[in-house]
């Protein structure tokens, strides 16, 4: 085991993987000699050296489209974009194309490529690098997306991820790049896509969150004992596929669920659970579903610790579910 932060053990998980497969290879903006706008690839480059960590142009529809190429013809490329808000020229490619492959293909071109991107708020970015639209990518059939919350899921899931013959979106929350911290399996541990995890155990409350709203709602949840209430907290970390097993285990014990998610509300992912918890664990519900949200507007530079959920509208509305009747 090792102590890294999630950005480290990102790192490691590139160069793991890129040791073990000659076929693995990263691209995207600044990736090689820069190291990544976050450092995210920092030493790749002199390691491997120009052909394996390519630097692109400033085109994301021509990174993805080139690693959709590479993938076609058996190369396993990572794809790095910048920011999760800069994706968008790559939109058809992601939806039209890299998604569609292994579809129309009949299984014989399963089209292989992670894109990783960091998303959300929390590093005063503004309206044009804090966004979460997850639920873009959630709707679309053949793509999975995962979102770490801790370095040892950080790792353990690119290395599932690099391996998996689905493509990959790969969502680093970049608030808690560096202010998580946590113990790395050495070596090739993979982290199962699908499988939930329970951060904490309670009988009261479930709150569900993912990525960097995990370690506030993990605060919340602490608050909330010294006041009698025992939430459990429940990690999703792989929204598509959901352990949709998990989700509603918890609920059936605890009678009540918040979901949590730094997304606008309307359309966001907390609705998918809300659905999944109404449409099969009805008859276990004690109060109405709580979602803890980002606002319906553009991310905001000024208000971004408003826009945020935190530890405290998360107690909030904990203990207004624990409390409903």
């Amino acid at each position: 085991m090792t102590e890294l932060t999630l950005v480290q053990a990102v790192n490691r998980g590139l160069q793991e993987a890129m040791r073990a497969d000659s076929d693995v290879l990263v691209l995207g903006e600044d990736v090689g000699v820069n190291g990544g706008v976050f450092r995210a690839t920092e030493g790749l480059f002199k390691e491997f050296g120009a052909e394996r960590v390519i630097d692109t142009p400033l085109s994301e529809t021509g990174i993805v489209g080139t690693a959709i190429g590479m993938a076609l013809y058996g190369l396993k490329p990572i794809a790095e974009i910048q920011f999760l808000d800069f994706i968008y020229p790559a939109f058809d490619q992601i939806v039209s194309e890299l998604a569609k492959f292994r579809y129309r293909s009949g299984g014989q071109y399963p089209c292989h490529v992670v894109i990783r991107t960091p998303y959300g708020g929390g590093i005063r970015g503004g309206l044009y690098h804090s966004q979460s639209t997850e639920a873009y990518f959630c709707h679309t059939p053949g793509l999975k997306v995962v979102v770490p919350s801790t370095p040892a899921d950080a790792k353990g899931l690119l290395l599932t991820a690099v391996h998996d013959e689905d493509p990959v979106l790969f969502l680093e929350p970049k608030r808690i790049y560096r202010s998580v911290t946590g113990e790395v399996p050495e070596g090739d541990v993979r982290v199962p896509f699908g499988v939930a995890r329970t951060v904490r155990e309670g009988t009261d409350v479930s709150l569900y969150a993912y990525g960097a709203m995990v370690p506030p709602t993990v605060e919340a949840a602490e608050t909330l004992a010294a006041d009698g209430i025992s939430a459990e907290v429940i990690d999703l970390r792989s929204l598509v596929p959901l352990d949709e097993a998990a989700v509603i285990a918890s609920v059936e014990k605890t009678g009540r669920a918040v979901v949590v998610h730094e997304a606008a509300r309307f359309c966001g992912y907390g609705g998918e659970i809300a659905a999944l918890l109404a449409e099969k664990a009805f008859y276990s519900l004690k109060a109405p579903i709580a979602r803890v949200t980002g606002y319906d507007t553009p991310f905001p530079y000024a208000l971004e610790n408003l826009y945020l959920p935190n530890a405290q509208t998360i107690a909030h509305a904990a203990r207004a579910t624990a409390r409903a009747t």
